[in-house]
Protein backbone atom coordinates (compact mmCIF):
# COMPACT_ATOMS: atom_id res chain seq x y z
CA UNK A 1 0.00 0.00 0.00
CA UNK A 2 1.61 3.26 -1.15
CA UNK A 3 1.00 6.73 0.25
CA UNK A 4 -2.00 8.50 -1.22
CA UNK A 5 -1.63 12.25 -0.65
CA UNK A 6 -5.37 13.00 -0.54
CA UNK A 7 -6.04 10.06 1.77
CA UNK A 8 -3.29 10.85 4.27
CA UNK A 9 -4.05 14.59 4.49
CA UNK A 10 -7.77 13.89 4.93
CA UNK A 11 -7.30 11.11 7.48
CA UNK A 12 -9.10 11.81 10.73
CA UNK A 13 -7.12 10.52 13.68
CA UNK A 14 -9.68 9.75 16.41
CA UNK A 15 -9.75 12.12 19.37
CA UNK A 16 -7.79 10.57 22.21
CA UNK A 17 -8.18 10.91 25.98
CA UNK A 18 -5.46 10.23 28.55
CA UNK A 19 -5.11 10.62 32.31
CA UNK A 20 -1.84 11.11 34.18
CA UNK A 21 -1.04 11.76 37.83
CA UNK A 22 1.79 13.10 40.00
CA UNK A 23 3.56 9.74 39.87
CA UNK A 24 3.74 9.99 36.07
CA UNK A 25 5.08 13.56 36.35
CA UNK A 26 7.87 12.45 38.69
CA UNK A 27 8.63 9.35 36.61
CA UNK A 28 9.08 11.49 33.48
CA UNK A 29 11.62 13.70 35.26
CA UNK A 30 13.47 10.68 36.65
CA UNK A 31 13.69 9.28 33.13
CA UNK A 32 15.55 12.43 32.07
CA UNK A 33 17.98 12.10 34.97
CA UNK A 34 16.66 14.71 37.40
CA UNK A 35 17.21 13.89 41.05
CA UNK A 36 20.74 12.59 40.51
CA UNK A 37 21.92 14.97 43.23
CA UNK A 38 19.70 14.41 46.30
CA UNK A 39 20.76 17.80 47.72
CA UNK A 40 19.76 19.81 44.64
CA UNK A 41 16.51 21.50 45.67
CA UNK A 42 16.01 22.91 42.15
CA UNK A 43 15.77 19.41 40.67
CA UNK A 44 13.91 17.99 43.67
CA UNK A 45 10.78 20.00 42.88
CA UNK A 46 10.34 17.89 39.72
CA UNK A 47 10.76 14.48 41.39
CA UNK A 48 9.16 14.98 44.83
CA UNK A 49 5.46 15.46 45.51
CA UNK A 50 5.95 18.33 47.99
CA UNK A 51 5.30 21.43 45.83
CA UNK A 52 5.76 19.37 42.64
CA UNK A 53 6.18 21.02 39.22
CA UNK A 54 5.96 19.48 35.75
CA UNK A 55 8.81 19.84 33.29
CA UNK A 56 7.62 21.75 30.21
CA UNK A 57 8.90 19.08 27.77
CA UNK A 58 6.63 16.52 29.44
CA UNK A 59 3.99 17.85 27.04
CA UNK A 60 5.25 15.39 24.40
CA UNK A 61 4.31 12.45 26.67
CA UNK A 62 0.82 13.50 27.74
CA UNK A 63 -1.11 11.59 25.07
CA UNK A 64 0.45 8.66 23.24
CA UNK A 65 -1.83 8.09 20.26
CA UNK A 66 -2.39 4.64 18.73
CA UNK A 67 -0.09 4.07 15.75
CA UNK A 68 -2.06 5.46 12.80
CA UNK A 69 0.69 5.74 10.14
CA UNK A 70 0.30 2.19 8.70
CA UNK A 71 -3.41 2.92 8.13
CA UNK A 72 -2.50 5.55 5.53
CA UNK A 73 0.16 3.54 3.72
CA UNK A 74 3.31 4.52 5.61
CA UNK A 75 5.87 1.73 6.13
CA UNK A 76 6.28 2.10 9.90
CA UNK A 77 9.42 -0.07 9.97
CA UNK A 78 11.26 2.60 7.99
CA UNK A 79 10.21 5.78 9.77
CA UNK A 80 12.50 8.14 11.67
CA UNK A 81 11.59 11.06 13.91
CA UNK A 82 12.93 14.08 12.02
CA UNK A 83 11.84 17.18 13.94
CA UNK A 84 9.83 18.13 17.00
CA UNK A 85 8.23 21.48 17.77
CA UNK A 86 6.37 22.50 20.90
CA UNK A 87 4.33 25.57 21.80
CA UNK A 88 3.17 25.80 25.42
CA UNK A 89 0.07 27.85 26.20
CA UNK A 90 0.36 27.55 30.00
CA UNK A 91 2.35 25.61 32.64
CA UNK A 92 1.49 21.92 32.60
CA UNK A 93 -0.55 20.62 35.53
CA UNK A 94 1.12 17.86 37.54
CA UNK A 95 -1.99 15.68 37.18
CA UNK A 96 -4.88 15.92 34.73
CA UNK A 97 -7.09 14.24 32.19
CA UNK A 98 -6.30 15.56 28.73
CA UNK A 99 -7.89 15.38 25.30
CA UNK A 100 -5.64 15.17 22.23
CA UNK A 101 -6.72 16.22 18.74
CA UNK A 102 -4.45 15.18 15.90
CA UNK A 103 -4.27 16.10 12.23
CA UNK A 104 -1.91 15.68 9.28
CA UNK A 105 -0.64 19.10 8.24
CA UNK A 106 1.18 18.19 5.03
CA UNK A 107 3.20 15.53 3.20
CA UNK A 108 6.23 16.11 0.97
CA UNK A 109 7.59 13.65 -1.59
CA UNK A 110 11.40 13.83 -1.60
CA UNK A 111 11.76 11.11 -4.28
CA UNK A 112 11.68 7.32 -4.54
CA UNK A 113 15.24 7.01 -3.24
CA UNK A 114 14.89 9.66 -0.52
CA UNK A 115 11.53 9.05 1.16
CA UNK A 116 8.71 11.33 2.29
CA UNK A 117 8.15 13.87 5.06
CA UNK A 118 4.90 13.62 7.04
CA UNK A 119 4.12 16.68 9.17
CA UNK A 120 1.46 16.19 11.84
CA UNK A 121 0.06 18.36 14.60
CA UNK A 122 -1.36 17.47 17.99
CA UNK A 123 -3.28 19.90 20.19
CA UNK A 124 -3.73 18.91 23.82
CA UNK A 125 -6.51 20.26 26.04
CA UNK A 126 -7.21 19.92 29.75
CA UNK A 127 -10.52 18.02 29.72
CA UNK A 128 -12.38 19.75 32.54
CA UNK A 129 -11.90 23.29 31.25
CA UNK A 130 -10.98 22.44 27.63
CA UNK A 131 -8.20 25.02 27.90
CA UNK A 132 -5.47 24.27 25.39
CA UNK A 133 -2.23 23.29 27.10
CA UNK A 134 0.05 22.97 24.11
CA UNK A 135 0.50 22.33 20.40
CA UNK A 136 3.02 19.71 19.25
CA UNK A 137 4.21 19.47 15.65
CA UNK A 138 6.17 16.43 14.52
CA UNK A 139 8.00 15.72 11.27
CA UNK A 140 8.31 12.03 10.44
CA UNK A 141 10.81 10.91 7.83
CA UNK A 142 9.24 7.96 6.00
CA UNK A 143 12.32 6.47 4.33
CA UNK A 144 10.41 3.86 2.35
CA UNK A 145 7.55 5.97 1.01
CA UNK A 146 8.99 8.48 -1.44
CA UNK A 147 8.06 8.58 -5.09
CA UNK A 148 4.28 8.65 -4.65
CA UNK A 149 3.92 11.68 -6.90
CA UNK A 150 3.28 14.38 -4.33
CA UNK A 151 4.80 17.83 -4.05
CA UNK A 152 8.44 18.05 -3.04
CA UNK A 153 8.24 21.32 -1.09
CA UNK A 154 8.66 23.84 0.24
CA UNK A 155 8.95 22.07 3.59
CA UNK A 156 9.38 24.11 6.80
CA UNK A 157 12.97 25.27 7.23
CA UNK A 158 14.97 24.49 10.38
CA UNK A 159 15.99 27.20 12.80
CA UNK A 160 19.33 28.74 11.66
CA UNK A 161 22.23 28.32 14.05
CA UNK A 162 24.42 31.27 15.10
CA UNK A 163 28.10 31.41 14.29
CA UNK A 164 30.82 31.69 16.89
CA UNK A 165 31.36 30.02 20.26
CA UNK A 166 28.34 29.27 22.47
CA UNK A 167 27.35 31.59 25.30
CA UNK A 168 26.73 28.67 27.66
CA UNK A 169 27.42 24.94 27.82
CA UNK A 170 25.67 22.33 29.97
CA UNK A 171 26.77 18.68 30.29
CA UNK A 172 24.18 16.20 31.57
CA UNK A 173 24.93 12.51 32.00
CA UNK A 174 22.39 9.82 31.20
CA UNK A 175 22.36 6.57 33.18
CA UNK A 176 22.68 3.12 31.56
CA UNK A 177 19.05 2.33 32.43
CA UNK A 178 17.70 5.67 31.13
CA UNK A 179 15.76 4.14 28.22
CA UNK A 180 14.20 1.52 30.50
CA UNK A 181 12.94 4.27 32.81
CA UNK A 182 11.85 6.68 30.08
CA UNK A 183 9.80 4.03 28.23
CA UNK A 184 7.50 3.88 31.26
CA UNK A 185 6.32 7.37 30.27
CA UNK A 186 4.56 5.95 27.22
CA UNK A 187 6.83 4.84 24.38
CA UNK A 188 7.19 1.07 24.81
CA UNK A 189 9.00 0.51 21.48
CA UNK A 190 11.23 -2.57 22.09
CA UNK A 191 14.03 -0.84 20.18
CA UNK A 192 14.79 0.95 23.44
CA UNK A 193 14.81 -2.16 25.65
CA UNK A 194 15.40 -5.39 23.72
CA UNK A 195 18.99 -6.00 22.52
CA UNK A 196 17.79 -8.44 19.84
CA UNK A 197 15.40 -5.88 18.33
CA UNK A 198 18.04 -3.14 18.50
CA UNK A 199 20.61 -5.38 16.80
CA UNK A 200 18.21 -6.23 13.97
CA UNK A 201 17.62 -2.49 13.49
CA UNK A 202 21.36 -1.99 13.07
CA UNK A 203 22.18 -0.31 16.39
CA UNK A 204 23.95 -3.12 18.21
CA UNK A 205 22.24 -2.30 21.51
CA UNK A 206 19.13 -0.42 22.67
CA UNK A 207 19.16 3.31 21.97
CA UNK A 208 17.70 6.19 23.93
CA UNK A 209 14.35 7.57 22.81
CA UNK A 210 14.74 10.67 20.65
CA UNK A 211 12.22 12.44 22.84
CA UNK A 212 14.27 11.55 25.92
CA UNK A 213 17.28 13.27 24.30
CA UNK A 214 14.89 16.15 23.55
CA UNK A 215 13.91 16.28 27.22
CA UNK A 216 17.54 16.23 28.39
CA UNK A 217 18.25 19.23 26.15
CA UNK A 218 15.14 20.88 27.62
CA UNK A 219 16.56 20.22 31.09
CA UNK A 220 19.83 21.88 30.03
CA UNK A 221 18.05 25.01 28.81
CA UNK A 222 15.77 25.12 31.86
CA UNK A 223 18.78 24.82 34.19
CA UNK A 224 21.08 27.22 32.38
CA UNK A 225 18.75 29.90 31.04
CA UNK A 226 15.67 29.70 33.28
CA UNK A 227 17.01 28.85 36.76
CA UNK A 228 14.73 25.78 36.77
CA UNK A 229 11.56 27.90 36.49
CA UNK A 230 8.90 25.60 34.90
CA UNK A 231 7.38 28.66 33.21
CA UNK A 232 10.77 29.68 31.82
CA UNK A 233 10.17 28.76 28.19
CA UNK A 234 7.08 28.57 26.01
CA UNK A 235 8.50 26.92 22.90
CA UNK A 236 11.01 24.17 22.22
CA UNK A 237 11.93 23.05 18.70
CA UNK A 238 14.66 20.71 17.50
CA UNK A 239 15.91 18.60 14.59
CA UNK A 240 17.11 15.07 15.41
CA UNK A 241 20.52 14.14 13.98
CA UNK A 242 21.61 10.83 15.54
CA UNK A 243 20.64 8.47 18.37
CA UNK A 244 22.11 8.48 21.88
CA UNK A 245 23.07 5.33 23.78
CA UNK A 246 21.98 5.19 27.43
CA UNK A 247 24.89 6.08 29.69
CA UNK A 248 26.35 8.71 27.37
CA UNK A 249 26.83 12.35 28.37
CA UNK A 250 24.87 14.95 26.41
CA UNK A 251 26.48 18.37 25.99
CA UNK A 252 24.10 21.19 25.06
CA UNK A 253 25.61 24.39 23.67
CA UNK A 254 23.47 27.54 23.83
CA UNK A 255 23.38 30.99 22.24
CA UNK A 256 20.91 33.58 23.61
CA UNK A 257 19.45 36.43 21.59
CA UNK A 258 16.70 38.18 23.57
CA UNK A 259 13.92 35.67 24.16
CA UNK A 260 15.36 33.09 21.75
CA UNK A 261 17.92 30.48 22.79
CA UNK A 262 19.53 28.60 19.90
CA UNK A 263 21.04 25.27 20.90
CA UNK A 264 22.55 22.01 19.72
CA UNK A 265 23.53 18.83 21.54
CA UNK A 266 26.38 16.35 21.13
CA UNK A 267 27.43 13.18 22.95
CA UNK A 268 30.88 13.62 24.44
CA UNK A 269 31.91 9.97 24.26
CA UNK A 270 31.61 9.86 20.46
CA UNK A 271 31.94 13.58 19.65
CA UNK A 272 28.72 13.24 17.64
CA UNK A 273 25.93 15.77 17.12
CA UNK A 274 22.57 14.30 18.13
CA UNK A 275 20.32 17.41 18.11
CA UNK A 276 20.68 20.44 15.86
CA UNK A 277 18.85 23.63 14.88
CA UNK A 278 17.36 23.89 18.36
CA UNK A 279 15.24 26.88 19.32
CA UNK A 280 13.85 27.58 22.77
CA UNK A 281 11.48 30.54 23.14
CA UNK A 282 11.75 32.10 26.58
CA UNK A 283 8.73 33.42 28.45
Amino acid sequence: MAIDYDQITAYQVPEFESTYDERDTMLYALGLGLGADPLDAQQLKYVYEDDLSALPTMAVCLAWLPNWLPKVGVNYLKVLHGEQRLVLERPLPTAATVVARHRVVDVFDKGADKGALVISEQQIFEKQSMDRLCTITSTTFARGDGGFGGKSGPAPQPHPMPEGPPEAVCDLATVPQAALIYRLSGDRNPLHADPVVADKAGFGKPILHGLCTYGVAGHAVLKTMCDYDPTGFTGFDVRFSAPVYPGETIRTEMWRDGKVVSFRSTVLERDLMVLNNGKATLA
